[in-house]
């Protein structure tokens, strides 16, 4: 039996222990934040101060640290170069014919292609009267005996500010080239509807 009991002593080296106390006034606590904190680093003090964080807001966030602050600016300096190639028009597709601005849209329709020409006066001294249209599918080179399809059309400009003018042409390429002339000016445009 005695072997047993040192048996168990081994197996449970707080026997002799108890395991909880009622009375706790007695007890000393050698813990002291002050103390533990003063080696701590930075990032942990903050931890412990009442402080509220300050809040970033929008802005803030976008510019909060250097690579936020870089990709801002270049977001900003690509919309500015946007916006200023477009005042510029380096984006339009229009065209600009003795002072007429002129817009060309398309679409194919069953084997034919519609075309809308828009026509806005820059000032009051744009050309007016007898505008020729000659619409031909691009065609990078002829066979002998080959057709070249042209279609003739004639439109006027009057002296309104917009003028709107649709004609269909008799075929459907990926690839169109229209030569308006007027009287003065020749303007060769090359689009697909």
């Amino acid at each position: 039996m005695n072997e047993d009991k040192t048996n168990e002593e081994q197996k449970r080296p707080n026997a002799k222990y108890k395991l909880s106390n009622p009375n706790q006034e007695g007890l000393t606590f050698y813990y002291n934040r002050e103390r533990r904190l003063e080696n701590a680093p930075e990032s942990v003090k903050n931890l412990y101060k009442n402080e509220k964080p300050a809040r970033i807001g929008l802005f803030g966030s976008l510019v909060a640290d250097r690579p936020r602050r870089i990709l801002f600016f270049v977001i900003i300096f690509l919309c500015v170069g946007i916006l200023v190639f477009s005042l510029l028009g380096y984006f339009d597709k229009n065209y600009i014919l003795d002072g007429n601005k002129i817009d060309i849209t398309a679409a194919g329709y069953e084997g034919t292609a519609v075309i809308i020409l828009r026509k806005t006066a820059e000032n009051q001294k744009a050309y007016t009267g007898a505008v020729d249209i000659a619409v031909s599918p691009v065609v990078n080179s002829l066979a002998d005996g080959e057709n070249y399809q042209v279609f003739y059309h004639r439109v006027f400009f009057t002296l309104e500010n917009n003028e709107v003018f649709r004609f269909t042409v008799p075929f459907d390429s990926a690839e169109l080239l229209m030569v308006i002339q007027n009287e003065k000016n020749t303007l060769e445009i090359k689009f697909k509807p």
